[in-house]
């Protein structure tokens, strides 16, 4: 098999690494099949669009999701390194406001699966960091919502000593506890 999957605190949210060939000239892998991810990762999943991102050191994007037409997403780095956070916002789920991140870079290859029924955000480590995913729905801003970064009652360890970069609709998140979830 070309990928390695591993688990995540949350067993549905799992990190992907690809086996990676590389030399003197340079390095190939696959960054996407859907064979082994429908063996591997999670089986009939059909994403409709891809999106591309690129953001400035400090640059905290997130916590993002939609409560209608919920997204699946599958998320790598390009360029740069970013601390990658997913959230389970499913009231019904034992693991309802827990949380896994893991670093995603241009040098480690890793990717996120992050299934719809979690929040997800990231904030950049690097320079700069290029942010590549696939969504399993498009995306639908009446149906976006934003829980704010810093919920003590979530308590993401985020690895910064800096106050992040936000855009206005992430800085007026709301906390879990107010925010709407998935039943």
């Amino acid at each position: 098999m070309a990928i390695q999957v591993i688990a995540t605190a949350l067993p549905e949210v799992k990190i992907i690494e690809p086996k990676v060939f590389g030399d003197a000239r340079g390095f190939f892998f696959e960054s996407f099949n859907m064979r082994e991810f429908d063996e591997q990762v999670e089986a009939g999943v059909e994403f409709v669009q891809d999106n591309h991102s690129r953001s400035a050191r400090g640059v905290l994007r997130g916590l993002h999701y939609q409560i209608e037409h919920a997204q699946g997403k599958l998320v790598r780095v390009v360029e740069g390194e970013v601390f990658d956070v997913a959230v389970d916002v499913r009231k019904s789920s034992p693991n309802f406001g827990k949380w896994a991140g893991v670093n995603l870079s241009a040098e480690n290859h890793r990717q996120l699966w992050v299934p719809p029924g979690f929040a997800h955000g990231f904030v950049v480590l690097s320079d700069s960091a290029q942010f590549l995913y696939k969504t399993t729905d498009y995306w639908y801003q009446a149906h976006e919502r934003s829980i704010v970064w810093n919920d003590p009652d979530i308590g993401i360890e985020w690895p910064i000593d800096f106050e992040p970069l936000l855009a206005a609709k992430d800085a007026a998140g709301k906390r879990l506890a107010e925010a709407d979830c998935f039943a």
